[in-house]
């Protein structure tokens, strides 16, 4: 059987952490930012860690 494929998205959108965590960037800081509050777009900057709801799904498709 042939190798599983990272899927693209996926990796240009998630890190793994030193200790295995998955991190992402803050979604809602890319346009329309002049109605948000400087404190509201200073900490979208930030990654984040993702939810353990998401993580077997994000897990396997960086996977490859």
């Amino acid at each position: 059987m042939p190798k599983m494929k990272t899927k693209s998205g996926a990796k240009k959108r998630f890190v793994l952490t030193g200790s295995g965590k998955i991190k992402r960037k803050h979604a809602y800081k890319s346009h329309i930012l002049t109605k948000k509050s400087k404190k509201r777009k200073r900490n979208l900057t930030y990654f984040t860690i993702i939810d353990k709801a998401d993580e077997k799904n994000i897990r396997r498709m960086i996977q490859g």
